[in-house]
């Protein structure tokens, strides 16, 4: 295991060493993802999805096109089951 120091700025940038963006294959303007573990070990990563274009055909496909009415419906759906998952009782969150 090879361990390499960098410095965080007084606005809280990285310059990421040449010798790990080499290894990673980063050019300038590409997205990195900083991913932390189950125990708490921060890894540097390279993004499975660096940009919109990349996602098409992600989630699959659907077996009939939907209208806007049927996807406004899910999405409403979707919030609110994410904001009671949110506001669970007996548990409150700041």
């Amino acid at each position: 295991m090879k361990e390499i120091i960098s410095t965080i700025t007084s606005k809280g940038q990285v310059t990421i060493p040449a010798e790990v963006r080499k290894y990673l294959g980063l050019k300038t303007n590409d997205k990195i993802a900083f991913v932390i573990d189950e125990e708490g070990t921060v890894k540097l990563r390279v993004p499975r999805y660096p940009d919109i274009a990349s996602l098409r055909g992600a989630a699959g496909r659907l077996n009939k096109p939907l209208s806007w009415q049927e996807m406004e419906k899910i999405a409403h759906e979707d919030r609110l089951k994410a904001k009671y998952e949110y506001y669970k009782p007996g548990i409150f969150l700041d």
